[in-house]
């Protein structure tokens, strides 16, 4: 019934116009906004629970869990790849990115549940075969397979660069408040649901929970398929020759401009991938992105994690969780309403060094001096902002970052490009989460030292310290002195997109 009735009245949601440089309406920007909410609230969960899930709920080891997502993110990151050249290579009545949204979000959602419902009663050893095969389904298939499309969206909806800033900027308001959304009800959830009152991490729990989310998920994808719409156009060499017989003038497009009219880009990667490789790994402002965008990522699951971690066992005091979480992610959503307008007057790459600079600050004052609840709260607000200010500017940021690659080798790596982008995001989730348990099981930590009464060694808490707070201050550090010196595409695109038209 949503696909017959619904979708059409959905669809008109999207912008009625087909010009590829015209401006997109609320309906469209908030429609692509609904689908990082969906997914977001599934990544959200993966990152801040499944490692607790593991060592508490279903009673495995955080070393060898470690290892399993370690091993896993080599599969992940080979499927990003793979997916963006399916992107590149996909035709349908869709386009060639939103149709995704629709096809894998129930499989998504399906092997999600399924993660999180490791069976009690198996041996050791085929759970963590259980683990290994779901986990690299979950991630390295299903939510390779919505990801990388969706990011791609940004460049295949619009070619306008204030659009693409501002669709970047409603998906990580969206990523946000579906972060906003877990911290603040799944503790509340997982207590509605367990059987056991002085334990709320159970298996039940977290199955009934991820049921919920789950389906959330689902019905949020499903907007976002029928509410946007796909505009710039590929041009293949075989549409190129028959556009030329078709007008007669014998005459090529430049390889380096490649348009054809109304919004179609260079010629597709998908004929050439390693082609629109090379033209990615040469372009030094999208290795920068690739470098920033891994880094972030890989200090969100510092703190994601790190949040119950800190609480439980440096604090003493779960009760700050959803302080010390929402104090970030209510900042970032809030900045993200505002960045906007400075985005017009200082460019998308001030505010994200801007960004990352706040961001460090918060790292390195929390570490100092976070050991009351104002503080706690002031320098995550920091965290948060600077989280914002760079968040909502990074996807804009990498659509310009494969326009450069495009206007100057003449490949057009949109589905290569945003599946790298993805494959450093979940290398940094993914890595971030296995350094995070390599460290704490090398510390002594040892979940059933909590349901003996025992507190966990001192090692564990000075290891919980580093990881929340100094090991992010050297990466945000390392992140900001990177775009300071090398980041500056900004002053060259403009000129290079007049020269190609």
């Amino acid at each position: 019934m949503f696909f017959m009735f619904g979708g059409s009245k959905m669809q008109s949601l999207a912008t009625k116009h087909n010009d590829p440089e015209a401006k997109l309406g609320w309906g469209e920007r908030l429609g692509y906004g609904s689908g990082q909410l969906g997914m977001n609230a599934i990544n959200a969960v993966l990152g801040s629970f499944l490692t607790i899930y593991f060592t508490n709920a279903a009673l495995l080891d955080a070393g060898i869990i470690a290892s399993i997502i370690a091993v896993s993110k080599v599969f992940d990151g080979i499927s990003d790849l793979i997916m963006g050249n399916i992107v590149d290579r996909t035709k349908s009545r869709f386009g060639k990115a939103r149709v995704w949204m629709m096809r894998m979000c129930i499989p998504f959602a399906v092997t999600t549940v399924l993660l999180f419902s490791v069976p009690s009663n198996w041996p050791d050893m085929a759970k963590y075969v259980y683990v290994f095969i779901l986990y690299n389904l979950v991630n390295a298939v299903c939510y390779t397979a919505m990801l990388v499309p969706y990011y791609s969206m940004i460049s295949l909806m619009t070619k306008n660069a204030y659009e693409r800033g501002m669709l970047g900027n409603v998906q990580q308001i969206f990523q946000t408040l579906a972060n906003v959304v877990i911290n603040s009800v799944f503790i509340a959830m997982l207590t509605a649901f367990t059987d056991n009152a002085e334990n709320i991490y159970t298996q039940g729990a977290f199955t009934v929970t991820m049921i919920i989310v789950s389906a959330a998920m689902v019905v949020l994808s499903l907007i976002c398929f029928f509410t946007t719409k796909e505009r710039v156009k590929d041009e293949t060499p075989t549409e190129a020759a028959e556009e030329n017989a078709q007008d007669g003038s014998g005459e090529k497009n430049s390889s380096r401009d490649g348009k054809k009219g109304n919004g179609s880009q260079a010629g597709s990667a998908a004929s050439n991938p390693i082609a629109a490789f090379k033209a990615l790994i040469t372009n030094r402002y999208w290795v920068v992105m690739f470098f920033a965008m891994f880094v972030i990522f890989f200090v969100i699951i510092m703190y994601s994690v790190g949040n119950v971690y800190y609480c439980q066992y440096v604090y003493g005091d779960m009760s700050r969780y959803s302080w010390m979480s929402n104090a970030i992610s209510v900042a970032q959503f809030a900045i993200m309403f505002v960045t906007p307008f400075f985005m017009k007057k200082f460019g998308k790459a001030s505010i994200y060094k801007a960004g990352i600079a706040l961001m460090t600050l918060g790292f390195l004052g929390f570490g100092l001096f976070a050991d009351s609840l104002p503080t706690i709260i002031f320098f995550n607000v920091l965290k948060g902002l600077g989280l914002g200010m760079s968040g909502g500017m990074a996807m804009g940021m990498v659509a310009d970052t494969i326009t450069y690659s495009r206007l100057k080798s003449g490949i057009d790596p949109v589905g290569m490009g945003n599946a790298a982008m993805s494959a450093s995001q979940k290398l940094g989730l993914g890595l971030g989460t296995a350094v995070l348990g390599w460290v704490m099981d090398a510390a002594g930590f040892d979940a059933a030292l909590d349901t003996q009464g025992i507190a966990q060694p001192a090692s564990v808490v000075t290891a919980i310290q580093f990881l929340y707070n100094w090991l992010p201050v050297i990466m945000c550090a390392i992140v900001l002195v990177a775009l300071l010196f090398l980041y500056d595409i900004e002053k060259k695109l403009p000129e290079m997109e007049k020269e190609g038209k």
